[in-house]
């Protein structure tokens, strides 16, 4: 599997700092409260495993799964939810997890879903953002790191269902690529 990473983007050593600057943010603005993760499978539970186990206040864990993806490396447009959170949010504080906004058109539908569930706050907090490629604007109340428009994977993230065990995030090698 070594040639499937182009190049290395972000280091092991890379995301353990970004994800503890994230949970400092996270600890400090909600000090004191309840909150709720809701994270986007599959890519997502890398990073909310990570963490979750750095937040200080008490956390429950629901999940969605919610694509506009399919095994493609650019988003169809199309959102299809297959999996809904399992529990009431209304009067809860919720943070939506995610690994990657790239299109921001996935992300713009859930917030607008969960919106209307009458949270008392609802926030985002995403690993990576790929800004070239946005279509829809989504405000990232936490966000990790900002990386250029490449295709990547590793650390949760996946080509075509493959290679989210690889510990860095590095850009996928265009030969395989199977569009």
């Amino acid at each position: 599997m070594t040639d499937v990473v182009e190049k290395v983007l972000i280091s092991e050593e890379e995301i353990a700092a970004c994800v503890d600057r994230l949970a400092s943010e996270i600890n400090r603005d909600y000090e004191g409260k309840e909150i709720i993760l809701v994270g986007l499978l599959k890519g997502s539970f890398v990073f909310m495993g990570d963490l979750m186990r750095k937040l200080s206040m008490p956390v429950s864990i629901d999940f969605m799964i919610v694509s506009s993806y399919g095994g493609r490396t650019v988003s169809s447009g199309e959102v299809n939810m297959k999996k809904d959170i399992g529990e009431s949010i209304e009067g809860k504080h919720v943070i939506i997890v995610e690994d990657i906004i790239d299109s921001g058109i996935t992300l713009s539908a859930v917030m607008e879903i969960l919106r209307g569930r009458n949270p008392a706050s609802l926030r985002l907090c995403a690993f990576l953002s790929k800004p070239a490629r946005r279509v829809k604007e989504v405000q990232i109340d936490y966000l990790g790191i900002e990386i250029p428009d490449a295709f990547v994977i590793g650390y949760g993230l996946d080509y075509d269902e493959k290679y989210r065990n690889i510990p860095c995030v590095g850009i996928l090698n265009p030969k395989y690529i199977n569009e």
